[in-house]
């Protein structure tokens, strides 16, 4: 029997984000992937709600920028989770929370943001196993799944079967290649992640080889040059993540269109803007 199990078992009554939670954990389907434009705000994720996303993901580079901080474990848990609450209050879908490695320096410190995920109304989270920093690029395999299994038991002690999503960068800092990633994906299972996400693997042999050797859902993350969603569908993916993708050109708007109005005095990247009257009714109809 899980903790899970025991925790349900010996409480009878449901903790309110369980139905949720179990909704987003069946869009996890090899083959049948679900697709997250990741969001950063409250409009952002209205936006890509109302575009039909099935459930809301956040970015942490996006969300960091949003609240005047740099990617790469610079902001702070209260702040990080105080948006993704925001977020959750503004949307119908289930949310996952990007918590970078988990806004804690061990184990126990994942375990509290975890309880604080819950608390903010996110039934998924992304806990990466970068190191910033440091001499090492990733943090050693044990004490990556010892925080794993921190969080699986916090969540499991709340009742909630939260998504955990391991990142693995072995990838995206050049500190491994696919027998590497196996390597950490088994660990990261084995301690009680329910997904992997493997960022900077677009190469549909890559691709291949890590759905065939993990031994759970894989999320990979696309952008101009990777594979479409029906060709890593194809390949068996189970979750396609937009990252900062779409915060990055949000903002690129901003620049292009700041510069030319003070340089030039014109406004050319103003348009194709959403109407103001179906924005603001998007934004000011309630949940």
């Amino acid at each position: 029997m899980t903790n899970l199990q025991a925790n349900e078992n010996a409480n009878p009554t449901p903790h309110p984000l369980h139905e949720s939670a179990v909704a987003f954990r069946a869009l996890h389907v090899p083959g049948r992937p679900l697709v997250l434009p990741n969001a950063w705000d409250t409009a952002s994720a209205r936006i890509i709600e109302e575009a039909g996303a099935a459930a809301v993901a956040t970015t942490s580079a996006g969300l960091a920028w949003d609240l005047g901080a740099a990617d790469m474990d610079r902001l702070d848990r209260d702040s990080a989770l105080g948006a993704v609450e925001r977020i959750a209050a503004a949307v119908r879908v289930p949310v996952s929370a990007d918590v970078e490695s988990g806004y804690a320096a061990d184990a126990e410190g994942v375990g509290d943001t975890i309880r604080a995920v819950l608390a903010a109304g996110a039934v998924g989270v992304n806990i990466e196993d970068a190191l910033y920093g440091a001499e090492a690029p990733l943090r050693p395999v044990a004490e990556q799944a010892e925080r794993i299994a921190a969080a699986r038991a916090a969540a499991d002690a709340a009742g909630v079967p939260l998504f955990v999503n391991a990142r693995i960068d072995t990838y995206l800092r050049g500190a491994g290649k696919v027998e590497e990633t196996l390597e950490r994906a088994a660990a990261f299972l084995a301690a009680g992640a329910d997904g992997i996400f493997v960022p900077g693997a677009v190469d549909p042999e890559v691709v291949k080889s890590l759905v065939e050797g993990v031994e759970g859902p894989l999320n990979v993350m696309v952008g101009p040059g990777a594979p479409s969603v029906a060709e890593l569908a194809a390949l068996g993916v189970a979750r396609i993540s937009a990252g900062a993708g779409l915060a990055q050109a949000a903002h690129a708007v901003v620049h292009r269109a700041a510069r030319e109005l003070l340089g030039e005095g014109t406004y050319g990247p103003l348009a194709g803007g959403l109407d103001y009257a179906e924005l603001n009714g998007l934004l000011g109809g309630g949940r």
